[in-house]
């Protein structure tokens, strides 16, 4: 905003000194230049008739012709002039001005017995000739061009975004307004394309939520209708708490994806804020690493390192538990034999890798896998978690102000990478 409004108030000076350079330049040329030059006539006249005049006929000569001009007309003694820069152009030949004890403007002409020619100026008109006017309209309409054209890609931008939000607002989630990087109004324009973004990709999420929500309820929910219906039918008890049994781990499923839900859920809100603290991974990290895969698979080999100033690690411990939680059970379900996890906190930054030696997560599916209940299991293999895993991992990130990301391991398979600041903004 400052440069913005720098850059108009600057060209509305520069235009203003250079109207104004140019009116007077104009205004001095086809007017003042006149008077001085018909003032110069007259006084050389005065002076030519009067050299040819005896001194004592000199004044009322003067009377005579400043009665029937109108103008006041003297003689008076150079000893009466106060000034030495006045006395030196009068000295000279030049016609010098003076102001006198009433306001009024004297031109002053030396004769050449030294007696001087006092002339009173003619007060300069209070009113403006057509060609003024025509010359201050043309130079004020100068002005509003310079500052309209300055304007003009403004209006027409705020015009494109305004059209854009007001599509936006009739659901073409789209935001469609081309603002180039120069405009004066790009940073709104990418401020509101991000938010635009962001509202699509929420709206996108909500309709994976519901649908995966619904699809995945339906399943055990029908199972436990037919479980139930088994132990109606049923006078063996033996059945009976087989299929109590079963009805329970179909709750304990449900609940798994009400809790995984609201934890994305949670994330996904606008209004969250991060609670931030100091902690020293070079412990948390290997025992969190050791008591996740020792419940997951208790057969992988686990190499955890911690390397850089770890001992004082700022972030929502909370969150990045989750995130730490969430790569390894990753990591364990896909790996043969191992899995490796690194922390580095160094050049600002906090750096946390996950690999594993499994099949790996092809290119074109390194970016989808962070999306909402999307999982990349092969058909007809069996059904493990609800694909919530690496989206949270993503929004964790993001509220801490990081990014994630997969590449291939250098063990063979997946390496899942997690970066933020090591001071990240409290939110």
């Amino acid at each position: 905003m400052a440069r913005h409004f720098l850059g108009l108030y600057l060209l509305i000076v520069l235009t203003l000194a250079a109207v104004s350079w140019g009116q007077d330049r104009l205004l001095q040329a086809y007017g003042v230049q006149d008077a001085d030059e018909s003032l110069s006539v007259a006084l050389y006249a005065l002076e030519s008739r009067l050299g040819a005049l005896p001194p004592q006929d000199r004044r009322s000569a003067l009377a005579e012709i400043a009665a029937k001009t109108g103008r006041h007309i003297e003689l008076i003694p150079a000893a009466d002039i106060a000034g030495r820069r006045t006395l030196e152009e009068l000295a000279g030949g030049k016609i010098a001005y003076m102001q006198g004890a009433s306001g009024e403007s004297w031109a002053l002409k030396q004769l050449a017995d030294g007696e001087v020619l006092a002339y009173q100026s003619v007060e300069p008109q209070t009113w403006r000739t057509p060609l003024e006017w025509a010359i201050t309209v043309a130079f004020y309409a100068a002005i509003a061009l310079v500052i309209m054209i300055w304007i003009w890609p403004l209006r027409r931008d705020l015009r494109a975004l305004e059209g854009a939000a007001a599509r936006y607002g009739n659901r073409n989630w789209a935001f469609g307004a081309e603002i180039k990087p120069r405009s004066q109004i790009f940073a709104l324009a990418d401020t509101f394309r991000k938010m635009a973004a962001r509202i699509d990709g929420l709206i996108a999420s909500h309709k994976d939520m519901s649908n995966a929500v619904s699809h995945e309820i339906k399943t055990p929910l029908a199972r436990m209708q037919f479980e139930i219906e088994l132990a109606q039918a049923s006078n063996d008890l033996a059945q009976v708490k087989s299929s109590l049994g079963n009805i329970k781990a179909d709750v304990a499923a449900i609940n798994e994806l009400v809790s995984a839900t609201l934890n994305y859920a949670i994330l996904e809100r606008a209004d969250m804020s991060l609670n931030l603290g100091t902690h020293d991974f070079t412990v948390l990290l290997p025992a969190l690493a050791e008591h996740v895969l020792h419940e997951a698979r208790p057969d992988i080999r686990l190499e955890a390192e911690v390397l850089g100033d770890a001992h004082h690690v700022i972030c929502d411990l909370h969150l990045i538990e989750t995130v730490i939680k969430n790569l390894l059970y990753n990591a364990a379900r896909y790996a043969r034999r191992k899995v490796r996890v690194t922390f580095e906190a160094s050049d600002g930054a906090n750096r946390l890798r996950v690999e594993d030696d499994g099949p790996g997560i092809p290119e074109p599916d390194r970016e989808r896998v962070f999306g909402s209940f999307v999982q990349l299991d092969p058909v007809g293999a069996k059904k493990t978690g609800f694909g919530l895993g690496l989206a949270i991992v993503k929004r964790a990130i993001e509220w801490h102000g990081g990014r994630v990301g997969i590449s291939q391991s250098p063990l063979g398979g997946a390496q899942i990478w997690a970066t933020w600041p090591v001071a990240p903004a409290a939110r």
